[in-house]
């Protein structure tokens, strides 16, 4: 195997895996009031998590402003810097925290406001919310740890920290529920705990393993300076403006399936599993395209950072033909393994084509935002986002009178596809990467 492959495999693998343990907190938490027989408690948990997936969303930022600032001055031996960025990091989200507590009442509100449960289930994920609100300083701080992690071309750390809080939310939680008599409260603790131990530990293992950098170059002067937050708050307001068009598409395409009836909506979102499923894998080699890549830039080693997005482009054309043959032929079966409901299957047959269609069309945006992130040309990432989600809007309702349901999930390929489009013509345009290759 080529030095390359091995650079970019070391990255992807523990990010897979890292990636594929994400889902289980919130699978852990619904098998367990699943069991408790109020299926309110199931709706309860699906909302109060919901509240909690488009807030950290949005300021996913953190995780990856950090991730390409951080492998650039790694890549240029910048170590001083380095340090520095993971301060910075830590500081703005325990900020971004500390806000988001203190205006915890007209989230919630406003959540409810917009999702509108039922008496019942408002008022158990309000229970919900009030305990996991509590761990929004360590989510934050996560995310700043695992960016600057993965720029310091370590993701083995984000690996176990992942797999760490599934087994501490599992444990708690059970005990919690199971023996000592809680119910909501109980699965909220447990969420909590699991957060607040991913954080102790990413704090931990930077300790353990990067102490001696820390003696060396550790100094508060120049954390906070007016060029370095320009820069830092530069590079992320892109990224967050990008966030928004991102949850605004994935947000909409949920509600159009539910504008359908209850049918549609339950076949768009089994079918959407096959696309996360993938983005599971292909998020892997987008952490491997920020460190990496990102390392390279930051280098300036021309050849290095030309070979690893060819590296990268190769690695996602494997896994867009293992993808495709695998719903290609997997079928019916495979959507058997998500649902024993057969009116769902057969309903979704018609559309099942779509999805064979989603690994070609989502790649090339996976690899191009992993690099685009590695050598901050946060704005590329911006500017396909928004064209790529006007074009989505505009297929889905000049189409919906004539398709169907078949014009959003064209639209949704559209849209997919035209992000990796335009940030290929993007690329060449931007003035560090021509710099780069006329070196």
């Amino acid at each position: 195997m080529k030095p390359r492959d091995k650079e970019i495999l070391n990255i992807a693998i523990p990010s897979i895996v890292s990636n594929i343990t994400v889902p289980l907190l919130g699978m852990v938490d619904v098998a367990i009031m699943g069991h408790l027989g109020n299926a309110a408690y199931i709706g309860a948990i699906a909302v109060g998590s919901m509240i909690f997936n488009v807030t950290y969303w949005l300021f996913g930022f953190l995780r990856m402003g950090t991730s390409g600032m951080t492998s650039q001055a790694y890549g240029a031996r910048n170590h001083e810097e380095v340090t520095k960025l993971l301060l910075r990091s830590q500081l703005i989200g325990l900020l971004i925290a500390l806000a988001i507590i203190l205006l915890q009442y007209p989230i919630a509100q406003g959540a409810l406001f917009l999702m509108r449960p039922t008496a019942e289930i408002s008022q158990m994920a309000q229970r919900y919310f009030e305990v996991c609100i509590w761990g929004a300083p360590a989510m934050l701080g996560l995310y700043g740890f695992m960016g600057w992690f993965i720029g310091m071309q370590n993701t083995r750390i984000p690996m176990f920290i992942s797999i760490m809080q599934n087994v501490v939310n599992i444990c708690v939680s059970l005990v919690l529920v199971l023996f000592a008599g809680m119910n909501i409260e109980g699965v909220a603790i447990g969420t909590l705990v699991a957060q607040w131990s991913g954080m102790l530990a990413a704090v931990v293992f930077f300790l353990a393993h990067y102490r001696p950098k820390l003696r060396l170059h550790f100094n508060m002067k120049g954390v906070i300076t007016q060029s370095a937050m320009t820069s830092f708050f530069k590079v992320n307001r892109d990224i967050f403006l990008r966030t928004l068009f991102l949850v605004s598409v994935n947000f909409f395409f949920t509600s159009a399936g539910a504008a359908q009836g209850t049918m549609m909506l339950a076949v768009n979102t089994l079918l959407l599993q096959l696309h996360t499923i993938f983005s599971y894998f292909m998020d892997g080699f987008a952490y491997a395209g920020e460190a990496v890549g990102g390392k390279y830039y930051g280098a300036k080693n021309k050849f290095a950072f030309n070979d690893t997005i060819r590296r990268l482009f190769v690695w996602g054309g494997a896994m867009v033909l293992a993808f495709t043959l695998l719903y290609a032929l997997g079928g019916r079966g495979f959507l058997a393994l998500l649902t024993n409901d057969q009116q769902v299957i057969i309903s979704a047959l018609p559309y099942f084509g779509w999805t064979i269609a989603l690994p070609l069309a989502g790649m090339a945006a996976f690899v191009w935002d992993g690099v685009f992130i590695g050598i901050t040309a946060t704005r590329g990432m911006l500017t396909s986002s928004a064209i790529s989600a006007l074009l989505f809007f505009a297929t889905f309702y000049l189409l919906r009178p004539f398709l169907g349901n078949h014009a959003l999930w064209l639209a949704f390929i559209l849209y997919l596809a035209s992000r990796g489009w335009i940030q290929t013509y993007l690329f060449k345009r931007i003035d560090g990467v021509r710099t780069l290759q006329q070196m």
